[in-house]
């Protein structure tokens, strides 16, 4: 296992997701899935020197790894389960852009069906984002 120390924490040994992954056994796509779902240990605030997540080693050591002996799902499903989460982040960083879209819009003055249709989305939704 690879170690690194972090900048803002100096006594703490760090590993990222694929050195996590080797210490219990799985493979980095379940690890992201564990963690995604509250199973493993959140990552560090800071990334490390190349911009990765990191954690720290010894809660990555001492925290129960979920299932073990207890396999609920396969490895494909696991990485479909990483893929969904991962789409549905590029998916709410989409709706906040459209919604940028929109308030732009209306400061422009289009009208609220030719910005509803060009978004993708219904006049009831814009109507309800324009609100908020």
């Amino acid at each position: 296992m690879g170690t690194a120390e972090s900048g803002t924490l100096p006594h703490v040994t760090t590993w990222t997701a694929d050195e996590c992954a080797e210490q219990w056994g799985v493979q980095v796509g379940t690890w992201n899935s564990y963690v995604s779902r509250g199973q493993a240990p959140a990552p560090l605030p800071d990334p490390d020197d190349a911009g990765r997540r990191v954690w720290d080693a010894g809660a990555v050591r001492g925290y129960p790894r979920p299932g073990v002996g207890h396999r609920r799902s396969s490895d494909a499903a696991d990485d479909l389960l990483v893929e969904m989460g991962e789409v549905g982040a590029r998916m709410a960083e989409l709706r906040d852009r459209q919604r940028e879209l929109l308030r732009a819009g209306r400061e422009a003055g289009c009208e609220i069906r030719a910005m509803s249709e060009a978004l993708g989305i219904s006049r009831q939704t814009a109507y309800s984002w324009l609100k908020n």
